[in-house]
């Protein structure tokens, strides 16, 4: 099923818009926990794969919370994109959008599986190691209740991994798996 843009166009226009790498890997680690969550969900892959992959675009150039998610509204608008994932994407950060919610599993879903990232992340980078292999669900878990660790990475937007069924701790075990698949590509 098509949804106007290909996975490797995808990727093509996140790093023709993200310069620093470690935005190209946030980017890479929420399509493989999206993925990861419609999979569990019985939810169309490659879908929410791309809602996760596509989420950041004007992360650099609209780094304000204020305006963030605005042109990539606009760019994924004007490629044809399908109108849930652009949805998904303008509402994974509330802030330009006063009164708007997210309703549904796509909006839910990116919205805590895009943060969980960073969550993640830091975890692996407080290791000696420095990898994601070392890191185990329960130094998560430990992790998500100390609110000075991670700072960025906001509790609340995590937890509605639970409006769509899936607890919190099996979600901190199905992001890090996702995120470990691809520890080589994105450097952890």
């Amino acid at each position: 099923m098509g949804y106007g843009i290909e996975r490797d166009a995808a990727l093509a226009l996140v790093r023709e818009h993200l310069q620093n790498e470690n935005l190209v890997n946030h980017s890479l680690a929420s399509e493989a926990v999206l993925r990861a969550m419609a999979r569990k969900l019985g939810h169309d892959e490659d879908k929410w794969g791309l809602a996760g992959l596509l989420h950041d675009l004007d992360a650099e150039s609209e780094p304000d919370l204020a305006t963030h998610t605005t042109k990539t509204v606009a760019i994924l608008t004007e490629k044809g994109v399908d109108a849930e994932i652009i949805e998904a994407i303008r509402l994974h950060n509330l802030e330009p959008y006063p009164g708007a919610s997210r309703t549904t599993p796509l909006q839910h879903s990116l919205a805590a599986g895009e943060t969980i990232t960073g969550l993640v992340t830091a975890a692996a980078l407080v290791r000696p190691d420095r990898q994601l292999g070392s890191v185990k669900v329960k130094s998560i878990t430990k992790r998500y209740k100390e609110r000075a660790f991670a700072r960025g990475a906001n509790r609340e937007i995590i937890a509605e991994c639970e409006l769509v069924g899936i607890p919190l701790t099996d979600f901190c075990g199905l992001s890090l798996e996702a995120m470990q698949e691809i520890a080589g590509e994105i450097g952890l």
